[in-house]
């Protein structure tokens, strides 16, 4: 745990819960996301899920620096990030998508926002060791 860089995590964190911003905005994917999802834009206390998303984008950019190891190459860690995003997190709600009937069209959004997200863990991390 000493040899991963937690400023490099921090970064990579930061930069997933910056991309939810503007993957799930109104100008890219929000308005479709709400419509597959039927969830009320005044639901829920911000503070909750926007702190509660930050400590899980921190958590797993921190396990995926330890996957990576100390430092990492920089074209095995974007195509580990790539395989991670696709291969595990876009796959895997794509089975929990399929049983409970949700649409292909939010499973790309939700999906392509994960693929997205552990690329630019792989980025940063393989950069900055």
């Amino acid at each position: 745990m000493a040899d991963i860089n937690h400023l490099a995590v921090l970064a990579a964190a930061l930069s997933a819960f910056a991309l939810g911003g503007a993957w799930y905005s109104p100008a890219l994917f929000g308005k479709a996301w709400l419509q597959e999802t039927g969830v009320n834009e005044q639901a829920g206390h911000p503070g909750k899920i926007f702190g509660g998303s930050f400590v899980f984008a921190l958590l797993a950019a921190y396990v995926f620096a330890m996957l990576l190891g100390p430092a990492p190459a920089f074209g095995s860690a974007v195509g580990k990030g790539l395989a991670v995003g696709i291969g595990l997190v876009a796959s895997s709600f794509g089975v929990n998508y399929l049983f409970s009937q949700k649409s292909p069209r939010l499973w790309l959004i939700d999906g392509g926002y994960h693929t997205v997200q552990f690329l630019l863990y792989g980025l940063i991390l393989g950069l900055w060791h």
